[in-house]
């Protein structure tokens, strides 16, 4: 009997939530904004409203109208999940391509799944798992359990071994040479665990999630904590000091934002070369994650770069940049067909062991 091959069909998905919505020239001026400089400041629509040189009461009413038409997902404070003692990684699995929803549906219910994905590759599920630092099941139980229920025919664990890379802005009004320029290579970023206290952890459960589209949005939470607004602005400034606060941001519907392909390009880097040619593939504008993660012997990529474009061609483009500036060519370009979720995470709730008593009574 001849086998069945299974490998997901390349292919770009336009779902009708994801077509690319019009936007005008202070639209994309705000939207680099809100991504990238977000103060922590008592008024900080207000910050945003002078740098535009608008008045605040109109950066309210365009980011409340870019929620309501889907090009904003939340403005949200972004922890660090590593520094907050997550176990975390990136999972490659082999799942029955012809129905991949039933298994999307069993990863998707795990609370620390924060963004899954249907991509063209033999591994065609990719999904990014964490775990709470007393997880009892740890990373290695809840994957167990995962392809017991979801019959996943093989798992490939890819954890972070050096993280070059970690800024989710979609650049609104670049073009695809600007995408595609190479700017300053840092070094890579440290991904211990920092120290929290019980402070913190309530600072955390009062502001995650949607902050409110308000003149003063950090009011609700401080009150919630019995503080000043000024003394929460502070802590938080202190938190991001740490580690434990990257930014407050505004997450963007990408394909809505009109950037309707992102590609991760995988690289096959010598291993004495890494080092060197990470930080550069990082810097690359177009990039928005870059990552040391293990090889396998199927599995010959050492380096991962996200990238995002208006078309699949503007992400060719961004990684043949760094193909023709690195000398690496040997690599591959998974395309996300579908995605099955994509939300942040949130932290220091009973979900996790919620899912675990449910899924391995433990």
């Amino acid at each position: 009997m001849a086998s069945v091959d299974k490998t997901a069909v390349p292919k770009i998905r336009s779902r009708n939530d994801g077509a690319a919505v019009p936007l005008s020239d202070l639209d994309r001026k705000l939207l680099n904004q809100m991504q990238g400089s977000f103060p922590l400041e008592q008024r900080p629509y207000a910050r945003v409203a002078d740098v535009l040189g608008i008045p605040e009461e109109q950066v309210l009413a365009d980011i409340t109208r870019l929620l309501k038409d889907r090009i904003i997902r939340q403005v949200t404070p972004i922890y660090d999940t590593r520094a907050l003692g997550y176990g975390s990684m990136l999972v490659a699995a082999k799942v029955d391509a012809e129905h991949p929803w039933a298994p999307a549906k069993i990863i998707n219910s795990h609370p620390g799944v924060s963004h899954n994905y249907l991509r063209n590759h033999e591994f065609n599920m990719w999904f990014t798992l964490a775990v709470e630092q007393d997880s009892k099941l740890g990373l290695q139980g809840t994957l167990d359990v995962l392809q017991e229920l979801t019959g996943a025919e093989s798992i490939r664990q890819l954890p972070t071994l050096q993280l070059f890379k970690i800024r989710m802005d979609l650049e609104m009004e670049g073009d695809t040479k600007s995408l595609s320029a190479e700017g300053v290579a840092q070094a890579p970023i440290e991904l211990q665990m920092q120290s929290y206290s019980q402070t913190d952890i309530d600072v955390i459960t009062a502001t995650q999630g949607d902050l409110p589209v308000v003149s003063e949005p950090y009011a609700e939470a401080a009150a919630k904590l019995g503080w000043t607004q000024d003394e929460l602005l502070n802590h938080l400034a202190q938190m991001q000091e740490r580690g434990i606060l990257r930014r407050v941001a505004a997450i963007l519907y990408h394909r809505r934002a009109g950037f309707s392909a992102n590609g991760m390009g995988v690289w096959a880097v010598p291993e004495d070369r890494i080092d060197e040619l990470g930080p550069r593939m990082a810097a690359v504008r177009g990039i928005s994650h870059c990552y040391q993660r293990p090889t396998y012997e199927d599995w010959k990529y050492s380096v991962f770069t996200m990238a995002h474009g208006r078309s699949k061609e503007e992400c060719d483009a961004v990684l043949d940049s760094i193909a023709e500036s690195t000398g690496i060519t040997d690599r591959a370009t998974l395309y996300s067909s579908t995605e099955f979720k994509k939300i942040r995470l949130l932290y220091f709730t009973d979900d996790f062991k919620n899912w675990e008593r449910e899924h391995a009574q433990v």
